[in-house]
């Protein structure tokens, strides 16, 4: 792949870019010391080979994301890519940003590569590691898909509960499940499983969310048979069952729920599960004063569903959901080695997620009192978005049919091919300068989110280019009533560089993508060093 062509914000500095080798990395990476490492490549292409604890940071979206994922501008961060290209300038953009110690990884993935060190396909490769090896250490009992497709044919006492989030739950799940994502099962339980007879199965659409589920009630003391659904929905797919699409079927909401005696006993189960994996429960002075330490980072995390957090929660704190905080950390938290201080509303969800942050080998604590405590923490300042002129649907309309302007649709890939302006060519942030190459025409972006745009647009106006923004995006040009037209498979999937065609072909009838998706998964724990393996700390419980 030819690197791309990024504008010179200010070559003078280019030369002052600090590099670091692998071996040196390496070590940085398992010293006990903080370390923030991006891979700021797109989506697709981190997918398919990046370094095991590499965060996804994406160049085009680098402003955006880079303040929530690494608060502290003093942190020690490295920034990589297949090479130097993209990374020396997101270095060059993080150091106008404010950070103070930005390293670029000498030689990028081929260098890490060259060194000895393995690369990971696939995303969320750590905590799905985790789960892998928590099936090893806990022997997490297990149920195949036609084992279950036989319960439930017979209408035994039986209950599945989908441990993802609802959004994936109404893509497809297994007939008759309840969606209950695994953050919320210690809260839930008593209420949506009130016998003690019925067998529980927890399931996800591959492996370690169903892993994690089931011994997380397990762990729990819950008195149920518990069973992992065995490869999730891909092994339902896999058996030849078919899955339902749109379901509705969920736990009740907080307010639903209320206190009740089995909510009573599972706070005490998780009180004590808390103080058997020595989870720690500090209160808001001391989360103040860590807020203060130049030397540490710090994220307050509500692990509580999205409703209850648009209803309110504690200034300064991120919307971490319990069971995606455990199954997709490095989306949410950027810095390794760093503080984590969770809460939640009700003395239980914040206590069992810690418990596996714990046993993942994160430093992570749960606040006393949670959202009843008086913590307030000040926001992470974001930078200001560039100024960014805009232009209205019919104007764009009228001047792309004269010419004068040259339309660049900065929205996914996967959404261009579905439909865009005519006339508008698909591209993405650290391409731009390729394809402008010799153009003189103004530039008018097109993109969802104007902040994107806007930041997008440096590297344009960096050429000298004019450029502005479509105002209000494809919606405002649909509203009006213009033209949109689709491309089939343009652009082609090799210039869909944000889309990762490994993770979403399993779920689109590829039986053979699922199973090579199974069997990566599988073989995560194979490729792991010692020293990643001894970073997790899973005890085995015995109740």
């Amino acid at each position: 792949m030819t690197a791309p062509h990024l504008p010179p914000y200010s070559l003078a500095q280019v030369p002052m870019t600090r590099f670091v080798d692998a071996p040196t990395l390496k070590s940085w990476l398992h010293d006990g010391h903080e370390i923030a490492l991006f891979d700021v490549r797109e989506h697709g292409q981190y997918g398919q080979a990046h370094l095991f604890y590499g965060v996804t940071l994406p160049y085009s979206r680098l402003e955006l994301d880079a303040p929530r994922l690494a608060p502290r501008r003093s942190v020690r961060l490295v920034v990589y890519d297949e090479g130097h290209s993209v990374a020396t300038w997101a270095a060059l953009r993080l150091a106008a940003l404010g950070y103070t110690d930005v390293h670029v990884l000498r030689d990028g993935t081929a260098g890490w590569r060259a060194a000895g060190f393995p690369l990971f396909a696939g995303v969320n490769v750590p905590s799905k590691t985790f789960g892998e090896l928590a099936e090893q250490v806990y022997h997490t009992p297990r149920i195949s898909a036609t084992e279950l497709a036989a319960m439930l044919a017979r209408q035994d006492d039986v209950m599945v509960l989908d441990g993802r989030p609802f959004s994936e739950f109404q893509k497809m799940n297994i007939p008759g499940a309840t969606s209950c994502p695994n953050g919320e099962l210690a809260l839930r339980i008593g209420q949506l499983v009130p016998s003690v007879q019925t067998r529980i199965v927890i399931n996800c659409a591959g492996r370690t969310r169903s892993i994690i589920g089931a011994q997380t009630l397990i762990n729990l003391g819950v008195r149920n048979p518990v069973y992992a659904l065995e490869n999730g929905t891909q092994g339902w797919t896999l058996a030849d069952l078919e899955l339902e699409h749109g379901g509705t079927h969920r736990y009740p909401e907080v307010e639903e729920a209320g206190e009740s005696v089995a909510q009573s006993g599972m706070r005490a189960a998780a009180q004590a599960l808390a103080q058997r994996l020595e989870v720690p429960v500090v209160d808001a002075s001391t989360v103040r004063r860590w807020a203060t330490d130049p030397q540490r980072s710090l994220f307050l995390c509500d692990v509580r569903t999205p409703e209850e957090y648009a209803r309110g929660t504690l200034p300064g704190a991120q919307h971490t959901p319990g069971g995606q905080l455990i199954q997709a950390n490095d989306q949410y938290v950027g810095v390794r080695q760093a503080r984590l201080v969770l809460f939640d509303s009700d003395g239980i969800r914040a206590l069992t997620v810690a418990g596996w942050l714990c046993q993942m080998g994160h430093d992570a604590s749960v606040l006393d009192d949670g959202l009843a405590s008086d913590l307030a923490l000040p926001e992470v300042p974001a930078p200001s978005v560039p100024a960014l002129p805009v232009i209205s649907a019919q104007s764009l309309a009228h001047r792309l049919a004269s010419e004068e302007v040259l339309a660049i649709d900065l929205c996914p890939s996967m959404q261009f091919r579905q439909g865009h302006l005519p006339g508008a060519r698909w591209s993405i942030r650290p391409r731009l300068a390729a394809m402008l190459a010799g153009e003189r025409r103004p530039v008018v972006l097109i993109a969802d989110d104007s902040a994107l745009a806007a930041w997008a647009a440096l590297d344009v106006q960096a050429l000298g280019l004019s450029v502005s923004l479509l105002e209000g995006g494809m919606a405002a040009w649909r509203a009006a009533g213009l033209p949109v037209q689709a491309s089939g498979n343009t652009p082609s999937n090799s210039d869909c560089i944000d889309f990762l065609f490994f993770v979403h072909d399993r779920h689109d009838g590829n039986k053979e993508a699922a199973r090579q998706y199974l069997a990566w998964e599988v073989n995560l724990l194979a490729q792991l060093d010692a020293l990643e393996l001894a970073s997790f700390r899973l005890p085995v419980l015995r109740h």
